[in-house]
Parts: C-alpha cells; sequence; structure tokens
C-alpha cells in the first residue's frame, strides 16, 4: 500500500559540464550579436533571411537551454534543444556572420 503513495522519481544524469561550456560559448556571443548588432547578420542582397534566422535562434536557445543544465522532460524538447541539432544550427549562425 505504500507503493502507491511513494512516487517513483526518475533520476537522470547530468551532461557533460566540458559540452555545456561549449554550448555556452557557442551561444553568448551569437545571441549578443543579434541583441546589440543586428546588422551583422544580413545576407548579400543587405535582407534578413528569415528561415535562416528562425534556425539559427533555435539553436541559439538549444545552446542556453543546454549550457545551463536544464533537461527538458518531453521527448520533442529534449531533441530539439539537444547540443546535437544546437551546435550545427548555432555553426551556420557563425557562418552566416562572418560571411556577411
Amino acid at each position: 500500500m505504500t507503493d502507491a503513495a511513494v512516487e517513483q522519481v526518475k533520476i537522470e544524469k547530468k551532461s557533460n559540464p566540458f559540452a555545456m561550456v561549449i554550448s555556452c560559448l557557442l551561444a553568448f556571443p551569437l545571441a549578443a550579436v543579434l541583441l546589440v548588432h543586428p546588422a551583422a547578420m544580413l545576407d548579400a542582397n543587405g535582407e534578413y533571411s528569415h528561415r535562416a534566422m528562425m534556425f539559427i535562434m533555435i539553436g541559439i536557445s538549444g545552446g542556453f537551454i543546454h549550457g545551463v543544465g536544464f533537461i527538458p522532460q518531453y521527448w520533442f524538447w529534449k531533441w530539439l534543444f539537444s547540443p546535437f541539432l544546437a551546435w550545427p544550427l548555432m555553426l551556420w549562425g557563425y557562418y552566416t556572420w562572418f560571411l556577411s
């Protein structure tokens, strides 16, 4: 009877601290550029690629979420904000930033 009253708490393994630092170091400069000087992300025509900016911002969000150690519960959010997806998107952001 006491088994029904006690919740089973699932303990998840924390992320690698080195990978968390990498996520933060990739996310902070991109977020700063987008907030302080967004014109640095313009393409050759002087316009924003809204599709690219959406994906880059998802990557930045994933970098911050992983970097601070937050672990989402739902599988979709775990996948969307994982470093496996966030890092390539942030690298795309750096490519866009330095290409323009």
